[in-house]
């Protein structure tokens, strides 16, 4: 039999709910550790479709997992509900037009990347229990990608521990195996206390929490000029200390998002970002406390995950783009610029074209030049051997967390290649509870590649999930 034919015409028998599920979502935009409505609607489903529920995983409230069947390998699809602040947007419309001033938005495509990994994780437990086949498939609902690092909480506590491999996607501008590099990634708060006082009658009396921040500032930007090129640090001011400019501000805080290409290159950053913080403190003659608010490892690649993934990538082929599809996504390009599309080109090493979606595959050794962040995939692929799909949801060039990608998250062609997604985790998925040697061969690439360096979680033990991170 062909079980790639069968598992994507069992995608394509029970894909609407899915679908459904994911146009939910899109309406319910939650931010990080909030995504109390959007973590039930996938737990409803899961429900729905007979799988086994483990709830508040790791102690975190909207992190869940989903089991089916017994005995043989145990594959894991992982999925993301949470939305970014800011970015609210209607449906369907080329142009800035929030539904709520202010409100949240699903400017990174989640409502798309939970619903099509639950589909793919369904597709497969329809086909075990068809087939008749040893094996459990899990569902993992992993909140907080956007900064709150749930999935290194996840790892942390265990729940990756019994996985033979990890397979998620994510919404992209093409149809794509991903082989990019991801940098490590940590964010840590930064508190200043210093001493009020009349800033006109007696500023020698005060110490400034704000001052400090701002000295803090400057010395990290001054540090830039002598750090790897390819490492990243942002920072955002938490608690300018109050808003009357004649009282000396007594307290202060900023939060520092601190990244580099791996785990070591990253607790070395995150040292000398601490000593500049230090350094801040003693001129103002504050007081400074440090907080890790979460932290994330470098994503590790799978070659043999990968090039099983992209053959069936390329006999899938891409989703089949109407007109309908191809005229919305051309109103959209039409809000970018030339810089905006070029750039995602460049990332994949191409020229621009005039395509308005990506109808092609874009070949694994492909000379690319990525455009690097951070996701806590990476310390799911320090445990488990882990590979990943991009398909094309938005029009090409679109930048991610904007308007315009919550404008094309509900539309036809975000569901056609949420779907594609969904076919080409599900026809991995049951290659390997099929082909004990490919599960072998990708466990054999991780050990090598952990093998001078093994897996210790960026985490302090005394770190637990920042559950209230979108509130302070």
């Amino acid at each position: 039999m062909d079980n790639r034919s069968d598992i994507w015409l069992g995608v394509d028998a029970i894909k609407a709910r899915f679908i459904a599920l994911s146009d939910k979502v899109w309406a319910t935009p939650e931010v990080c550790y909030t995504e109390a409505r959007s973590s039930a609607e996938h737990l409803a489903e899961l429900r729905h479709q007979g799988f086994r529920m483990t709830e508040n995983v790791a102690g975190i409230p909207t992190g869940l997992m989903g089991e089916w069947g017994e005995g043989g390998p145990v594959i894991a699809f992982l999925g993301e509900y949470d939305a970014l602040p800011g970015l609210s947007q209607e449906a369907g419309v080329a142009e800035s037009r929030p539904v709520e001033v202010g409100g949240h938005g699903h400017g990174c495509g989640h409502n798309l990347l939970g619903s099509a990994a639950l589909l793919a994780a369904t597709a497969v437990k329809d086909w075990l229990a068809a087939h008749k086949v040893p094996g459990r498939v899990r569902y993992y609902g992993c909140p907080a990608e956007e900064g709150g690092a749930a999935k290194a909480f996840m790892v942390r506590s265990g729940a990756f521990d019994d996985v033979d491999i990890a397979l998620t996607w994510h919404p992209s501008s093409f149809w794509e195996v991903v082989v990019t590099p991801s940098l490590a990634n940590t964010r840590a708060d930064f508190t200043f206390t210093g001493r009020t006082s009349h800033a006109a009658v007696s500023p020698h009396l005060g110490r400034s929490a704000l001052d400090a921040v701002e000295l803090m500032n400057v010395g990290v930007n001054y540090m830039r000029e002598h750090m790897p090129s390819d490492a990243r640090i942002h920072y955002a001011l938490l608690d300018a200390g109050g808003i009357a400019p004649n009282v000396v501000q007594a307290h202060a805080r900023v939060r520092y998002s601190i990244r580099a290409r791996d785990l070591p290159g990253m607790n070395e950053l995150v040292e000398r970002v601490h000593k500049v913080a230090q350094g801040a403190a003693l001129m103002t003659e504050t007081k400074m406390e440090m907080r890790i608010v979460s932290a994330v490892s470098n994503v590790l690649p799978n070659t043999p995950l990968e090039e099983t993934l992209h053959r069936i990538m390329e006999e899938l082929g891409p989703p089949h783009f109407d007109e309908a599809d191809k005229d919305f996504a051309t109103k959209i390009r039409s809000t970018l610029t030339e810089k905006d599309i070029g750039t995602v080109y460049q990332a994949i090493g191409m020229d621009p074209t005039d395509r308005p979606l990506a109808d092609f595959l874009v070949p694994l050794d492909a000379k690319r030049n990525p455009q690097i962040g951070s996701t806590d995939v990476g310390d799911v692929s320090w445990v488990v051997p882990t590979v990943q799909v991009h398909a094309p949801t938005v029009a090409i060039g679109t930048p991610f967390h904007t308007w315009q990608v919550v404008a094309q998250g509900k539309s036809p062609a975000a569901h056609k290649a949420m779907v594609q997604a969904a076919k080409a985790m599900a026809g991995l998925g049951v290659k390997a509870l099929t082909e004990p040697d490919l599960i072998a061969a990708a466990k054999a690439d991780l050990k090598k590649r952990t093998a001078r360096t093994p897996y210790v979680s960026p985490l302090p033990d005394n770190v637990a999930p920042p559950l209230d991170m979108s509130l302070n």
